[in-house]
């Protein structure tokens, strides 16, 4: 019933949105007497504002169509190179590259937006490195037929990923999957598996989070699992492929984020409406193309989200020792060859300051000389992995971590 619900109420907000937008049309567009009323900015600045609040987003393509490196730019190729049911793997490269460029696996969150919120993390590795990135699919457009999908089966998917781009690989976990990566990683190092990555950096994760517990864990704290099961779980409506699974929806997940900072959200768009009437239509649309991201999400499979939340959040299985993977505990001790970078955000709102870098003390089978820890001052969640700070100032100490640990003679070329 919720989501049907919603499904509703969107359909009567796309028709909303898109008399909003032709409004703002007639009201701009200069063959017609509307727009000499010195209302009218006002007027078109306000519809416009809520037929983008309004609209309905699907889901965005990365669009990364160059890259330019040293002064040279070089046209990018993006292709599918591994096709699954709940997601894909994506590989980014361009012709500038050297035959022995470093190998990195970008593994996305499934936590409700989709991976091309990574797309300026992508667009920064590709420079130096031939990125791969996990596609996570929208559960609701996944058929019944295909099974369920848990926190085993999201490691089985890494570990499959990591074997088909081959031996001396990199890692980089962004956020919630930086606990199933960290997992991953650990059992393929207990069975000596020759795909196990070089490195492994972990960015604003929720390895251990009593460290630092933000408004986010205080929530799953403060409920117990059947509460989510029964409160927040629904199932896909039938105009859907993935009619009748239990996900969680993807609309729930962005009303939980917009209510943390919702004062930032509504000052956001009130100075898009002072930018629009203005005439500053540059500085709109930099707010436009962020929510234009921002709002896109998908639908995750109710059994690894409400796994993800009794595991990682409530009974903090990784850190305590107890996580189990096909009935076998995992030993992150097993960790003995490949390098983990913990970096945090010192405002981070999502992942509190320490959650990452408990990743570092429990891997008490790695050298500290393959440890190393960076907490990035003034940077946000967000800016961990996207803006100018990314770029100029976490990007290169992950390069600098990858080349020194990697081995190009291990590389397989297809």
């Amino acid at each position: 019933m919720l989501y049907t619900m919603y499904e509703l109420n969107r359909s009567w907000m796309n028709a909303a949105s898109s008399w909003a937008s032709i409004g703002a049309e007639m009201l701009n567009n200069p063959a017609l007497p509307f727009g000499y009323n010195s209302l009218s900015p006002v007027m078109a600045s306000a519809l416009e504002v809520f037929a983008h609040a309004s609209a309905n987003y699907g889901k965005p393509a990365f669009d990364i169509q160059t890259c330019t490196v040293d002064g040279q730019t070089w046209p990018v190729t993006e292709a599918i190179v591994v096709h699954r049911p709940f997601g894909n793997l994506l590989r980014f490269t361009h012709s500038g590259l050297p035959d022995n460029a470093p190998r990195l696996l970008i593994v996305a969150p499934m936590s409700g937006h989709f991976a091309t919120l990574l797309r300026g993390t992508v667009a920064r590795m590709i420079e130096r490195c031939e990125v791969y990135i996990t596609d996570w699919a929208d559960a609701r457009m996944i058929p019944m037929s295909e099974g369920e999908f848990d926190l085993d089966d999201y490691i089985d998917y890494l570990i499959g990923f990591f074997e088909h781009i081959g031996p001396g690989a990199h890692a980089l976990a962004v956020c919630q999957p930086s606990v199933p990566t960290l997992a991953a990683a650990a059992i393929m190092a207990e069975a000596k598996h020759p795909c196990r990555p070089l490195t492994l950096t972990m960015m604003g994760g929720p390895i251990d989070t009593r460290e630092a517990p933000t408004t986010v864990n205080d929530l799953a704290m403060q409920r117990p699992i059947e509460w989510f099961r029964h409160s927040v779980i629904a199932k896909v409506p039938l105009q859907y492929p993935g009619s009748g699974r239990e996900v969680y929806p993807g609309f729930m997940q962005l009303a939980g984020f917009m209510s943390m900072n919702l004062g930032n959200h509504m000052l956001s768009h009130y100075h898009m409406f002072k930018h629009l009437v203005a005439g500053d239509g540059e500085s709109a649309d930099a707010t436009k193309t962020f929510y234009d991201e921002y709002r896109a999400v998908c639908d995750l499979n109710a059994a690894y989200y409400l796994q993800t939340v009794e595991e990682v959040f409530q009974k903090h299985s990784l850190p305590n020792g107890t996580f189990v993977h096909r009935g076998k505990r995992v030993d992150l001790g097993d960790i003995s060859d490949t390098a983990l970078l913990a970096v945090e955000g010192e405002r981070d709102d999502i992942s509190g300051i320490g959650q990452t870098r408990a990743a570092l003390h429990l891997a008490t089978g790695l050298s500290e000389s393959k440890k190393k820890y960076l907490l990035a001052p003034e940077v946000g969640h967000y800016g961990i992995f996207n803006g100018s700070r990314w770029r100029n100032n976490i990007a290169p100490v992950l390069e600098e971590w990858i080349a020194r640990f990697d081995k190009p003679a291990l590389k397989i070329v297809a």
